[in-house]
């Protein structure tokens, strides 16, 4: 069985858009302001796109609040660079909950999992559930996730997730594998041309205490 190509299909569905007169809308949920980076750039010229912070597995809340506010800066950014643009379209920002309760509930006995194990699909669902929930209250055309930009991401994991979940809800899910031409470097230096945070971590209190861990096994 062939896998799927993913940015292939994504590049096909674009041109699919194209031809119609409306600019589609599409809610993505983002991870953090430098995953968001490339994606934002790519697909602003298709989309009209409202970004969703929706993170309750970020450890700390102060963590929280700083990714938090460093993806709504990039937003305004890029809507003050791109004004004159005639193909770009505006960004928009919605905050979910920060309730990371929610997120203690859906990775309960899941605790000791290493990163990007079974605990990791728990959350990518609870996430995107979420993700899925407002695209469709909000009548959306497409929602889909930043994080399929990460090399440590599991693209094909999180898309099946995204498409299952998307079908439940009744609401497109754009598949993308976005480290694809070059995506994450254009995401590395689009971080570093907004003097963006990038955190060393995923986000959780246990992806926190494995890099922690991590560092402490290396050498001065």
């Amino acid at each position: 069985m062939n896998k799927r190509n993913y940015q292939k299909e994504l590049e096909k569905k674009l041109e699919e858009l194209q031809k119609k007169e409306n600019v589609p809308t599409l809610f993505l949920h983002s991870c953090c302001a430098p995953c968001s980076s490339y994606v934002l750039e790519y697909l602003s010229r298709y989309f009209e796109i409202t970004v969703f912070y929706y993170n309750p597995n970020i450890y700390p809340p102060s963590e929280y609040e700083e990714r938090t506010s460093e993806q709504e800066r990039l937003i305004r950014e890029f809507n003050g660079e791109w004004e004159h643009e005639a193909d770009r379209h505006p960004i928009h920002f919605m905050a979910g909950t920060y309730v990371p309760d929610d997120f203690y509930a859906a990775s309960k006995g899941l605790e000791q999992e290493p990163e990007g194990g079974a605990r990791c699909t728990e959350c990518f669902k609870l996430r995107l559930s979420e993700a899925a929930r407002e695209a469709k209250a909000g009548g959306f055309n497409f929602f889909t996730t930043t994080l399929t930009i990460s090399p440590l991401k599991d693209a094909e994991r999180l898309n099946q997730i995204g498409e299952e979940i998307g079908q439940e809800y009744g609401v497109e899910f754009l598949a993308s594998d976005f480290k694809k031409r070059n995506g994450y470097k254009r995401s590395t230096e689009l971080s570093r041309e907004h003097a963006l945070y990038r955190q060393n971590y995923c986000g959780c209190v246990f992806s926190k205490r494995e890099s922690e861990a991590r560092s402490a096994e290396r050498p001065e």
